[in-house]
């Protein structure tokens, strides 16, 4: 059993916000007289988030005057739970799994990216943004190694997309949560082999493909050809605004990065990769760029948002022409099993990246 105690430091005071303090109110009022002490988890537990993630000393005898309890049956409580920080922590607070499963599954290697990134375990990073602690089991074991930042879970993780998960909260940008290689849930990497009648193989409910749904991004199923010019168009458009902001040496994924949000990754094709060179637009180059960025199969290209077509376009240096192909609608398409024929296609892989 760990020893957990007070930080050195500690603020003079802790008081509710007025809206806090409401809704303490309300959550006191939900138990019978004599028993307010039931309240005591959740009141912390909103004491700790209105300040930054901790607990202090003052917040904990704060919440044992409301309640009417002796402040060292509070500490009790603040103590037993590591739910509960006693001192402060990082903007991002990280709890790295170290349980059996996750250790199986690289939980070492997601910890060295800690370690060289922020620290040893309790420290924050001098810009305050970052700090982490090894936990016991988050109860996520089927999508090992993984981590809790703040109220979400990351799955899946290797230390490359673990690396690139820090950068993005750092830098600001959008992070999807849940598993980083895109798995549904908790299903086979390959996906479902059994109850595919009641689950589909793409581990929802009765549905055979991610593809085969209504689209499930912002993007339009299929535009007519003008249609598609004139989005694409805009496209250009906004993405060179964007642009024109950063500095002339600025990187291609720099660039990516200031006007969209980078796809999940997958570190190997489910199996066998698809033909890529299916969708029209995407010769050997392209797809060897695609691969690079961990795009193997039509359905990671289905799933694609707006953000993450803008970013893949940047990165490869030719923004708005993944839109005027409609590369998502050909690879939903295909993705189902139909022909790429269908869908209003490009001209050909013309690769321009690198000054190809």
């Amino acid at each position: 059993m760990s020893v957990r105690r007070l930080a050195d430091q500690q603020p003079e005071s802790f008081g509710f916000t007025p809206e806090n303090e409401a809704w303490a109110a309300t959550e006191i009022a939900k138990y019978p007289a004599g028993r307010q002490a039931s309240a005591v988890l959740a009141l912390l537990w909103r004491a700790q988030a209105q300040s930054g993630y901790w607990l202090s000393k003052p917040a904990i005898e704060k919440v044992a005057r409301m309640l009417d309890m002796p402040k060292i049956r509070v500490l009790e409580v603040a103590t037993f739970y590591s739910m509960f920080n006693l001192a402060p922590v990082g903007r991002y607070y990280v709890q790295l799994c170290g349980t059996t499963p996750c250790m199986l599954r690289g939980a070492e290697d997601i910890k060295a990216v800690l370690r060289k990134r922020v620290g040893e375990s309790g420290h924050v990073t001098a810009d305050g943004l970052f700090s982490w602690n090894e936990v016991e089991c988050l109860g996520a074991c089927c999508n090992a190694p993984m981590v809790q930042i703040n109220d979400d879970y990351y799955e899946d993780l290797t230390p490359q997309s673990f690396s690139h998960l820090l950068d993005d909260l750092a830098a600001g940008r959008p992070v999807r949560t849940g598993s980083q290689i895109g798995r549904k849930s908790s299903e086979p990497v390959g996906g479902l082999t059994s109850l595919t009648t009641l689950y589909g193989v793409d581990g929802l409910s009765g549905k055979a493909s991610v593809a085969s749904q209504a689209p499930a991004n912002d993007q339009p199923a299929h535009l007519d050809e003008g249609a598609a010019h004139a989005h694409a168009a805009a496209e250009e458009a906004h993405i060179s605004e964007a642009l024109a902001k950063l500095p002339a040496d600025a990187t291609a994924e720099q660039k990516a990065n200031a006007v969209g949000a980078r796809p999940l990754a997958l570190e190997a094709p489910r199996g066998a990769a698809d033909d890529l060179q299916r969708v029209k637009g995407v010769g050997p180059v392209n797809e060897k760029h695609l691969h690079d960025l961990g795009v193997f199969h039509f359905d990671q290209i289905a799933a694609w948002t707006t953000a993450e077509i803008r970013w893949v376009g940047t990165y490869l240096a030719f923004p708005g022409r993944i839109d005027r192909e409609q590369w998502v609608a050909q690879a939903a398409n295909l993705a189902r099993g139909g022909t790429s024929s269908k869908v209003v296609g490009g001209h050909g892989d013309h690769d321009v990246k690198a000054g190809r």
